[in-house]
């Protein structure tokens, strides 16, 4: 890959520079940088050569090519707005990369040191993952970080490039203290969170010291103008005048959401939006195909998963302790669980980290019974009493005895039909490494090829992964890793063996296969064990959201509309948790189902006036 090019850089350019006595001791010291670091000095050093932002200097090291009307919206926010503007594409056109792009060329030109993004807490990960595969950024932490949190107070000062959630950042302890650090580019992802002015969430990233700022929103309106006027002067401040004159001047009498003076109004917003619909970008993609395989668990497997959700109902009812909803991908219980037993004591009580494994508990049931037996041990050595140190052990105990495996048998027939052509590819997901390797073990032991690929393998064997399931294998067996920032277009099949109880999640291992560069239909099946979680989530996923058909992007937008302050997950559990009878939960979940249809409505209806309002007028050709 070429470094630098000599374009744009004359003879007149070249000079000698004096010695650098530090350096030179530390080179004979044997004292090196890292090969990231030194490309990135060297396109600092190119970049400080070139003037302006006619050329992206960036590009030359990215890990992708971005689209060519990415490259012009970024260009226009770096040259014609100067780094303070909204960019504003429709779902699925790749604001991430607008923005990303932004952020590397002011990294690159040694522009900005310190850096903020703030996030809904569900793409913190998606953020970071992207910046570092995309973008060669892996240098940013995040709020949920250990390192983070054992900074204590002073965390928000020590960590100079971070992504943090909004929902974290605003928080009355995290404010004040924030407000006090001067960033020098701040960026927002799903900034219509920021529509309401009197919001937590709009004081927050008004009250923020930066110099740059970005906004990034597929729906700058939802309800009414003044929401338009907010996000603009958390942009350019007086860009749209006072309230009270913005409204004379552009709303229309008695219709807050109808605008008057439009071509003056279309004026302002072109010195802060940027705006592609598809239509005008002419991205398209193949059709896909989703089906549900419905199964019935074995009577054994039947026990064991209403045991142990019988379990965990009973300890998540009586713990009073906020639950910590985000298991991490790849997540083993043993290895979060902290050794000391500081905390509150008792049985009728359990700490933080106590309830993160009951919920991944419940989680692995769903999946295999012999991934739950490594957590299963776990709450048996935290246990207070010996009567339920002992239930946790014989629930553990029966989870090896097992044989059955409804869901693997299930699996094995849709494989041994789908891969009757040697040329057809699929990648299973699953969320647990437990439950990968006895599937790896088991499709090998029908004669399958399999590479396996999970989180905790360094970045050559995962390379060496995808390599050789494009090359070779029929089967990629993946945990969530490689639902981020890997592109398998080469493959057209995937199987969800288990179903994240956050639909993003499912949403961005689609978009692994389905995206540009696929040429064939997608074809998507879904394992479903009858009564458990995961098959009332799918049901009404599926039945009432048509969560397939969407967009990729779409998902949160919708579940947007649910909540602000609640994660989906949240409300998923607070269901199965208090329902007594499979009637209630029946109902708990239709419930669910009506809101989520309602939300999809509400985003369409977004939708349809953000397109009337703003047209094609906005973009960067």
């Amino acid at each position: 890959m070429t470094l630098i090019s000599s374009k744009n850089i004359s003879e007149t350019d070249i000079r000698l520079l004096p010695v650098d006595k530090a350096a030179l001791k530390g080179i004979s010291a044997g004292q090196f940088a890292s090969r990231d670091l030194y490309r990135l000095r060297l396109l600092a050093e190119h970049a400080q050569l070139i003037s302006g932002f006619d050329e992206l200097v960036c590009l030359e090291s990215l890990e992708f090519a971005p689209f060519d009307y990415q490259v012009r919206a970024a260009q226009i926010m770096l040259r014609r707005f100067r780094g303070r503007g909204m960019f504003c594409d429709e779902v699925g056109l790749g604001k991430t990369i607008e923005a990303g792009l932004v952020l590397k060329e002011y990294l690159v030109r040694n522009v900005v040191q310190r850096v903020l993004i703030v996030t809904p807490a569900a793409l913190v990960e998606q953020w970071r993952e992207e910046l570092a595969i995309k973008f060669g950024l892996p240098r940013f932490t995040t709020s949920a970080d250990a390192e983070f949190r054992a900074a204590g107070a002073k965390a928000w000062e020590r960590f100079p490039l971070l992504i943090a959630s909004l929902a974290t950042a605003r928080r009355a302890e995290h404010r004040a203290r924030i407000a006090q650090i001067p960033y020098d580019l701040v960026i927002v992802d799903e900034a219509h969170h920021l529509k309401n002015r009197n919001s937590a969430s709009w004081k927050f990233v008004n009250d923020l010291q930066r110099k740059y700022i970005l906004l990034l929103t597929a729906t700058p309106v939802e309800n009414d103008l003044d929401e338009l006027y907010n996000l603009i002067t958390l942009l350019k401040p007086g860009q749209l005048k006072t309230p009270r004159e913005f409204r004379k001047q552009f709303v229309a009498h008695g219709d807050p959401r109808l605008p008057k003076n439009r071509g003056q109004l279309r004026d302002l917003l072109g010195d802060v939006m940027v705006r592609h619909t598809r239509s005008q970008v002419n991205i398209k993609l193949p059709p896909r195909q989703a089906s549900t395989i419905r199964l019935g668990l074995s009577q054994e497997e039947t026990d064991f998963y209403q045991a142990v959700s019988g379990y965990v109902r009973a300890q998540m009812r009586t713990s009073p302790f906020h639950l910590p909803i985000a298991a991490p991908p790849d997540s083993e219980i043993t290895k979060t669980l902290p050794g000391s037993d500081e905390g509150t004591e008792g049985d009728k009580s359990l700490r933080q980290v106590d309830r993160f494994a009951l919920l991944t508990l419940q989680r692995e049931i769903g999946s295999s019974p012999q991934s739950a037996e490594p957590t299963l041990r776990a709450l048996a050595e935290r246990a207070h009493r010996a009567e339920q140190r002992r239930e946790l052990l014989e629930l553990a105990d029966q989870s090896t005895r097992i044989q059955a495996w409804a869901k693997a048998e299930a699996l094995e027939k849709l494989l041994l039909t789908s891969l009757r052509d040697p040329a057809e590819k699929i990648i299973i997901f699953t969320h647990f490494r437990r439950t990968l390797e006895r599937l790896a073990e088991r499709l090998r032991g029908l004669g399958l090829s399999v590479v396996t690929y999970h989180g905790e393998m360094g970045t050559p064997s995962k390379n060496q992964a995808i390599a050789d399931f494009e090359q070779r294998a029929q089967v990629l067996l993946s945990t969530e890793a490689a639902g981020e920032g890997r592109n398998l277009q080469f493959c057209r099949t995937m199987v969800n063996f288990d179903i994240p109880w956050n639909p993003m999640r499912i949403e961005q291992r689609v978009g692994r296969i389905h995206r540009i560069g696929q040429t064939r239909d997608v074809r998507i099946y879904n394992l479903s064990a009858r009564g458990t979680v995961e098959d009332y989530l799918l049901e009404i996923l599926d039945q009432k959201l048509n969560m397939f058909e969407l967009v990729i992007g779409e998902m949160d937008m919708i579940l947007g509309q649910l909540s602000d302050e609640r994660d989906f997950e949240d409300l998923l559990l607070d269901i199965w948790m208090q329902a007594e009878s499979a009637e209630e939960l029946h109902d708990g979940f239709k419930q669910l189902g009506e809101a989520l249809v309602q939300a999809r409505q509400a985003h369409q209806k977004t939708q349809e006036y953000d397109e009337a309002l703003f047209g094609e007028d906005f973009s960067a050709e």
